[in-house]
């Protein structure tokens, strides 16, 4: 942990379900790059694989806005990093659905991500309301 890191950040559910939602990220993309990496037949390449790029970008900026918002003092600041984490818990929620369109047997998992990603947004209700 860095040395400004709240001690009780680990300790937050909200923290913790972002963690998850990382790990369950990154692993639905490595699922989905093995079936969308390959070229179609025209030689060009599935856009989906991007959107799985995606969700794993958007899921490891999730664990830095909740530390940047607990550690932050102007209410103003505070509100901006909210607002960046419902951001990109909406674009997450977009992108899943947008790689369930794709062609692979990945995108059954996607479901299970929204499902974490309801969890998560309970929790951040809960845990809004300390700041």
């Amino acid at each position: 942990m860095l040395h400004n890191t709240p001690p009780n950040l680990s300790d937050l559910p909200v923290y913790q379900k972002a963690l998850e939602i990382f790990a369950l990220s990154q692993n639905i993309s490595t699922y989905l790059n093995h079936d969308l990496s390959n070229l179609k037949s025209d030689g060009s390449e599935d856009s989906n694989i991007y959107f799985s790029g995606d969700i794993v970008q958007q899921s490891v900026s999730l664990v830095p806005e909740i530390m940047n918002a607990e550690m932050e003092r102007s209410s103003e600041k505070k509100h901006k990093h909210l607002a960046s984490l419902r951001k990109l818990t909406n674009k997450l929620y977009k992108n899943s659905y947008r790689l369930e369109k794709s062609n692979s047997n990945g995108k059954d998992f996607l479901p299970i991500l929204r499902s974490e990603l309801k969890k998560f947004k309970k929790l951040q209700s809960t845990w809004m309301l300390t700041l």
